[in-house]
């Protein structure tokens, strides 16, 4: 019996994945290339932002720091966070029905800072009652390793077989599963073939019922 349920951060519960497709598109038209993201988006979702700069490095060659490139990338979306960022479309909805019902947190790979922009926007501290969890709390170890949520299992003393994870990512599932929980994907971010690996694949909020939901 599922009583924990953890949410991933971004294409989840925060709609930033068109932000970071423009930030994307505006750090790699400075160095004179074209954002593909059919080929790129899912090799960088559910990375830290150095990770992320050395995918970049190696699939359109170019070089540079990956700290310091790092830097730029995250300096290029700062903005767009503070001034568009909003929840993903029926989370509120579905959070306010589970509320109670089930112990809840975030588990993401977002940056520490860009984290800090989020809640000040969107409260998210509040929501989850102080419980939002990223890498940085598990030493930078990104998905598809289960740390962050074996760590926020553990944060909730929640055992792993009755924890739910939603997820949009392929790493975010296969993280997920590689630590013992089920899975439902969202296909805020990727397309449903890109999602198999889930015990659920959903459009929309909406369509998850977890009374249906064999757990």
């Amino acid at each position: 019996m599922i009583d924990t349920i953890i949410f991933d951060a971004e294409g989840i519960v925060v709609d930033s994945e068109i932000i970071w497709d423009r930030g994307q598109e505006e750090f790699l038209r400075r160095r004179g290339f074209v954002y593909d993201r059919s080929r790129i988006k899912h090799l960088l979702t559910g990375k830290s932002l150095p990770e992320g700069v050395k995918i970049l490095q190696r699939e359109y060659g170019f070089k540079g720091d990956s700290e310091e490139l790092a830097k730029e990338r995250i300096e290029i979306v700062r903005e767009l966070f503070r001034n568009q960022l909003s929840f993903i479309s029926g989370f509120e909805e579905f959070y306010k029905k589970i509320a109670g019902k089930y112990k809840t947190c975030i588990a993401t790979s977002m940056s520490k800072d860009l984290l800090e922009i989020t809640d000040q926007r969107l409260g998210l501290s509040k929501l989850f009652n102080g419980n939002v969890f990223s890498i940085a709390d598990v030493g930078y170890v990104s998905k598809p390793n289960p740390e962050i949520f074996l760590y926020s299992a553990k944060m909730l003393s929640s055992q792993p077989k009755y924890c739910l994870v939603i997820e949009d990512s392929p790493y975010g599932i296969e993280a997920a599963k590689r630590a013992g929980m089920r899975c439902i994907a969202l296909t805020t971010t990727y397309e449903r073939d890109k999602l198999k690996d889930a015990d659920l694949v959903v459009d929309s909020y909406s369509q998850i019922n977890l009374t249906n939901f064999n757990i």
